[in-house]
């Protein structure tokens, strides 16, 4: 074997060998949440079909801005920006980071400003999400992390049209029927689907809690991973 073929096949075997780029990113997310990810995405199928209708929206909307060049920006809305929104944000994230969908940006807000709940924050840390609180009071801010080479999101409860969320040039995802009802129009928004989810609230202190604030966190991360799944890069 002459040193040419040599060399060519050096290059090959360390080819073969080495971790893809996507595969190396997908590695990098919390291991706990990479696994959680995994199961979930079999539950694709059982998506109801009304769902998959509006669902398929928000993808096209974000296809529509990759093919541009343009920037991807997701605003989740419901009434208190306490649950459900900030589930969208945080999975819409993670799974633009999953599919590598570039240039996505993700929001949330209500139409009143609360406090990020405490147990929506316990099952997002179920699912995987290293969370940790860097103020105190009624509305603490707290730093959601989903990899170890991704910025962490900067979560609490705001209005959605706070000077912090886009004001132009955004799909408005209405994640509850009541957020849904009070804004048939989002200013400056692109594009506007609703997807509303039940509110874990209606079992605070029951029996049923922790198992329903995770029911709905794997809800919501099932159909934003979906929607994520339908984009071409």
């Amino acid at each position: 074997m002459n040193l040419i073929h040599l060399l060519l096949l050096t290059i090959i075997t360390t080819a073969a060998i080495m971790p893809s780029d996507h595969h190396d990113k997908k590695k990098n997310l919390n291991p706990k949440l990479a696994v959680y990810i995994e199961t979930i995405k079999e539950d694709f199928s059982k998506i109801p079909q009304d769902r998959v209708v509006e669902l398929d929206k928000i993808a096209a909307f974000i296809q529509k801005q990759v093919k541009a060049s343009q920037p991807v920006q997701l605003t989740y809305i419901c009434t208190h920006n306490s649950r459900r929104s900030h589930f969208g944000q945080i999975w819409g994230a993670t799974a633009a980071a999953y599919y590598h969908i570039p240039n996505v940006k993700t929001y949330s807000g209500g139409t009143e400003a609360s406090a990020f709940n405490e147990r929506a924050v316990a099952a997002c840390e179920r699912a995987g999400f290293v969370i940790t609180k860097t103020s105190e009071g009624k509305n603490p801010v707290y730093k959601v992390s989903y990899g170890a080479d991704t910025d962490p999101l900067k979560a609490f409860s705001k209005k959605y049209d706070d000077a912090g969320n886009p004001q132009s040039n955004f799909c408005a995802i209405m994640t509850c029927s009541q957020a849904d009802e009070a804004c048939p129009v989002v200013k400056g928004a692109a594009a506007r689907v609703a997807v509303p989810y039940d509110d874990p609230k209606a079992f605070d202190g029951a029996e049923q809690e922790t198992a329903k604030y995770d029911e709905r966190c794997k809800q919501i991360a099932t159909e934003t991973l979906y929607v994520f799944s339908k984009v071409k890069i």
